[in-house]
């Protein structure tokens, strides 16, 4: 019977609450992939006098976050795209949340930089084998300076996403995981096509809908500012 009445409290709050409450929030839409097929033809057609070998492409596509496979391998014969979890630059997530916020070509930025890119040749750095990336739009002309290049790393590896939820930060490179590294180098190659932007747009946040009357016990709350008189001009 205490089991019963319980059950019968509880019933009778949930009935006094509003219905913006009660009922359930629709849910987030989910965006469509991106076709990138389609986006290797766009970029290729439109950079066809620097890039010599046109069978495959690279397309990182930054509008998803470090969590998630985004660098698309794409086989343009086959037409089969393979996907490859890659990180950015920490000047683009200076927060560390696994979203990149912003692209920099500048000097120092330690951003990650949009637009097209050849590659070039292998060469083994300080980050044991590596290739070399010319940079082809204003966007990404200082990538031979910065020393943007494709290597790997530690903080690349995927299982960090299982135990973080995101990879790590270069300073501004495309870092793949070492045991993935040389694959991509060996599927990548020289003379070939690598474009990075924001391709997937993030989905929207929920929208967040104002009571349509007020809730029970509102009445004797007293709100920020009231004794004062005035708001506070920032939410720090």
């Amino acid at each position: 019977m205490a089991g019963a009445g319980a059950f019968a409290a509880t019933s009778a709050r949930a009935a006094q609450l509003p219905d913006w409450l009660t009922q359930p929030r629709p849910p987030v839409p989910v965006q469509a992939p991106v076709d990138y097929l389609a986006v290797a033809k766009k970029q290729l057609a439109l950079q066809s006098r620097a890039i010599p070998q046109t069978d495959r492409v690279g397309i990182v596509d930054f509008g998803l976050p470090s969590s998630r496979p985004r660098f698309a391998l794409v086989d343009m014969v086959k037409g089969r795209v393979e996907m490859f979890p890659v990180t950015h630059g920490r000047g683009s997530d200076p927060q560390h949340d696994g979203w990149l916020k912003r692209f920099s070509n500048a000097p120092g930025s330690l951003a990650s930089s949009r637009g097209a890119y050849r590659t070039s040749d292998y060469y083994w750095g300080a980050n044991g084998s590596s290739m070399r990336l010319a940079g082809l739009e204003p966007d990404n002309s200082n990538a031979d300076m910065r020393a943007i290049v494709i290597h790997g790393a530690w903080y690349a590896d995927p299982s960090l996403i299982a135990t973080q939820g995101k990879l790590g930060r270069s300073e501004g490179c495309f870092v793949f995981g070492e045991e993935l590294l040389p694959e991509v180098l060996y599927k990548l190659g020289p003379g070939r096509l690598l474009f990075a932007d924001k391709l997937c747009v993030p989905p929207p946040a929920p929208a967040f809908e104002m009571p349509r009357e007020p809730l029970p016990g509102e009445d004797k709350l007293i709100r920020t500012g009231a004794s004062s008189g005035a708001l506070p001009k920032t939410a720090d």
